[in-house]
């Protein structure tokens, strides 16, 4: 290949590059975040998966699946306050901090970890297969687990932390989480591009959601407030706004490549969606809306954000900044 079709050939993979970063990539407005600082964490230099933040205890729990631990991060103090390992084999995924107990989806363990939140202790060990995200019914104390290659969200009994029912999706099955208005689950199918509503009382589907122009239905967050669902969709870079009460996608947007963790503010209505790729993209949610405010890159790997609803801060465990992993703690402005 001479030197003139080298140049065409480096000019058409250039701008197609930049093509995908300015639709997904990290241009646009800055966050609109300031940095409160970076604090350590336990083990090493390894993937984190999901949090679960304890407002009473002002705990967030963390799944620090390269390590096979959970981390309990203080967010007063800014610290650890515990590390509990479950294995070096654990792979721990989905984290659920509910009720004085922790619960941990540790998917090289085949199932659920329970632990008292106060010591750490382990309480039970629950089989629940290809385990990956927690969603918790106060009414019924069931806990609803996504089984991601089982298709099935599997369920559990808090008060006698026994697996009860199984609820088949027919998918690859993403997260979970509870809707406190409808008193439902909602669950992300993967491999149908659909959301599942379940209810707990029962443990069965009552609606199916079609999410047109959204490809692997991964990730979900619950807006009570606004009776909508937002979806993060792995292979073609979206969050999708659902409305519940019509059961239509009213809205769609760009987000980073390999998006993973949404987390919602609801007192500030901002969405934050994490993604592999280290870009981090915000929404304002407010009036049934879904509008990106915001999106830049913060960190490679910045996949985990969890948000702390009584300050409004925003946390992100980096797995490797500058050799070890982080909490990087940020605040809205």
């Amino acid at each position: 290949m001479n030197r003139a079709i080298l140049l065409v050939v480096a000019l058409v993979v250039a701008v197609g590059v930049a093509y995908v970063w300015q639709s997904v990539g990290a241009t646009g407005p800055a966050l609109p975040l300031t940095v409160v600082g970076d604090y350590p964490l336990t083990g090493a230099a390894t993937r984190f998966d999901y949090a679960s933040i304890d407002s009473a205890r002002r705990i967030l729990w963390l799944a620090h699946m390269g390590d096979g631990s959970v981390e309990a991060f203080d967010v007063k103090a800014n610290r650890v306050a515990l590390t509990v390992p479950l294995g070096a084999n654990a792979t721990v995924r989905g984290i659920l901090a509910v009720d004085g107990k922790v619960y941990a989806a540790a998917q090289g363990l085949g199932g659920v970890v329970v632990l008292d939140a106060s010591s750490g202790k382990r309480i039970a060990m629950v089989p629940a297969g290809d385990v990956d995200g927690l969603a918790y019914d106060p009414l019924t104390r069931r806990v609803f687990v996504s089984d991601e290659g089982g298709g099935r969200v599997a369920v559990i009994d808090a008060r006698t932390n026994r697996a009860v029912a199984d609820v088949a999706l027919g998918g690859e099955v993403g997260n979970v989480q509870y809707d406190a208005v409808s008193r439902h689950v909602f669950a992300g199918v993967q491999t149908r591009d659909e959301l599942a509503e379940i209810d707990p009382s029962s443990m069965k589907v009552i609606r199916r959601y079609a999410l047109p122009g959204c490809s692997s239905s991964h990730s979900v967050a619950v807006d009570a407030t606004e009776r909508a669902a937002y979806v993060g969709c792995q292979h073609n870079a979206r969050v999708v706004r659902l409305d519940v009460r019509s059961g239509r996608v009213t809205g769609s947007g760009g987000v980073g490549i390999g998006v993973d963790v949404l987390a919602l503010d609801s007192g500030l209505h901002r969405l934050y969606a994490g993604s592999e790729s280290g870009v981090v993209s915000a929404y304002d949610v407010a009036n049934g809306g879904l509008v990106r405010i915001a999106q830049a890159f913060l960190h490679l790997n910045a996949h985990v954000v969890a948000v702390d609803p009584a300050t409004h801060r925003v946390y992100f465990p980096l797995q490797n900044a500058g050799g070890k992993p982080v909490m990087r703690v940020m605040a809205p402005r």
